[in-house]
């Protein structure tokens, strides 16, 4: 079986199929990337050395997409992947709609053409910001933790976020984009009788990802302490206590080769794939993880709320453990640990992944 991934060269895109190429006999991978982001280009060696092929391209472009060899999977990691995006300056409104709506209404369209099989690797960042601030939310060692015996809320459990929880919006231009193209994907898959499989991931993270403080925030906070470069707590009183969890793109790879090989079980079903509570943690508790390891570090504050950021988004992924026997693997201290001998061993790696 030949596996197209895009967004390749990105840190998702890379793991995924050098970790596909590992799991599956006569699976043969290769991708397409625009090498937008910053650093992109240093994964393209890698990847030569697992013999993946990168096809030089972008999915916004029919064009490009209509050269690409024959292949029987897409599974789509190429997306503007910062919540800011739009807003921020970086990127207008509009390029984020392209790369990330209709480039997946191309790859659709790519998929009917070619009648096989899609997996798209969505995001948490779909669910509602209003119903995510609105938690009520109590302190406990150094971490928000919402008052789960004061609520109510559809999708809301001491697992974490569930499916069904709300993703009325606002939920971001980022995450509507992302939003809009799940449900594209699953009524292609309903109309055309294709495989869609719908992956909402927590906060990836792991050794060789670029960090900004958009994206990659595990990254960019180890690296940043490591070097005792500028950090600082944004928001929600500045104390660093907003909870997210954590998730090792590798672990994802069990799960994808399960979808590729299912002949369409659960096919059109959402799903939920984080590291859970078990993986959970604050800002603050990441600073004193690192002070433990690096030494003392000050880190500033601004309490001013920035735009999207969410106090506590925890992810329960219980439908594709009861569905696929799916669980993550990789524990949070082996996560940040990887990512630290990286850093150690990599010191001028913030500066390569951020690069204009």
């Amino acid at each position: 079986m030949r596996i197209l991934i895009t967004g390749i060269c990105g840190f998702v895109g890379s793991t995924l199929a050098i970790e596909l190429i590992k799991a599956g006999q006569g699976v043969e991978v290769f991708g397409m990337d625009n090498l937008s982001r910053p650093g992109s280009e240093l994964n393209r060696q890698t990847l030569k050395k697992h013999g993946i092929r990168l096809v030089h391209g972008d999915i916004r472009s029919v064009s490009d997409l209509g050269s690409l060899p024959s292949f029987q999977w897409i599974i789509d990691a190429a997306a503007n992947p910062s919540v800011l995006a739009g807003v921020d300056n970086r990127t207008s409104s509009l390029q984020l709609t392209e790369h990330n709506l209709i480039g997946t209404i191309n790859l659709l369209e790519l998929s009917k053409k070619r009648d096989c099989g899609f997996t798209m690797i969505s995001t948490s960042r779909v669910y509602s910001l209003r119903a995510l601030t609105n938690l009520p939310l109590e302190i406990k060692e150094k971490s928000f933790i919402p008052r789960f015996r004061e609520i109510s809320e559809l999708g809301l459990s001491g697992a974490g976020i569930s499916e069904t929880f709300s993703t009325s919006h606002p939920v971001s231009l980022y995450g509507a984009s992302k939003l809009a193209s799940e449900v594209l994907a699953l009524e292609y898959g309903a109309a055309f009788n294709l495989p869609v499989y719908i992956n909402r991931c927590g906060v990836l993270a792991g050794a060789g990802q670029f960090g900004r403080p958009d994206q990659g925030i595990v990254s960019f906070w180890i690296h940043s302490y490591c070097r005792k470069k500028p950090l600082k707590y944004i928001g929600f009183g500045a104390t660093g206590y907003q909870v997210r969890d954590c998730l090792h793109p590798r672990d994802l790879v069990p799960l994808l080769w399960k979808q590729i090989q299912s002949s369409g079980n659960h096919a059109g079903v959402v799903l939920n794939l984080g590291g859970g509570m078990g993986s959970s943690f604050s800002l603050a508790q990441l600073s004193d993880w690192c002070a433990q390891r690096f030494g003392q570090h000050t880190i500033a504050t601004d309490p001013d709320d920035r735009q999207f950021d969410v106090p506590w988004l925890v992810m329960d992924s219980s439908r594709a453990d009861s569905l696929w026997n799916w669980q993550p693997t990789t524990r949070l201290e082996q996560i940040f640990s990887e990512i630290t001998d990286h850093a150690e061993a990599n010191p001028l790696w913030l500066d390569w992944s951020q690069e204009a």
